[in-house]
């Protein structure tokens, strides 16, 4: 699952230029505020677990400047899923493809309403 998304997406074109301020990253559920002790503070989960994470490709999370991980609200949701279906008795490996899943389906049906929604509209 690839959740890097378009580096112009959720900045502001004003006057020819991309910006990014502090209002756009409140609102940008991929932006990268977390850092990994933070992340696993909130899902009650270790460094390790989001580790794990990443190495089956779920989360993918971004680096700082420093070279430290940090990761998203959205990638945070999606730790938080794993970790309901690791504490239900799934394998790490097997709740992450289950997520992968999951997210491809909800995007293939917003994508399906989307196209209904033209269709119905043109008729």
């Amino acid at each position: 699952m690839d959740q890097r998304r378009s580096a112009a997406e959720g900045d502001t074109l004003a006057h020819g230029r991309i910006t990014d301020t502090a209002e756009d990253r409140f609102d940008d559920e991929d932006y990268p505020a977390y850092s990994m002790g933070t992340a696993a503070e909130m899902l009650g989960v270790t460094p390790t677990f989001l580790r794990a994470l990443g190495a089956a490709h779920l989360i993918e999370p971004r680096r700082s400047s420093g070279g430290h991980r940090r990761y998203s609200r959205y990638q945070l949701r999606l730790a938080a899923r794993a970790r309901e279906l690791v504490d239900q008795g799934t394998p790490v490996e097997a709740a992450c493809r289950i997520i992968i899943l999951e997210d491809q389906l909800a995007e293939a049906l917003r994508i399906n309403a989307e196209y209904e929604r033209e269709r119905t509209a043109g008729d």
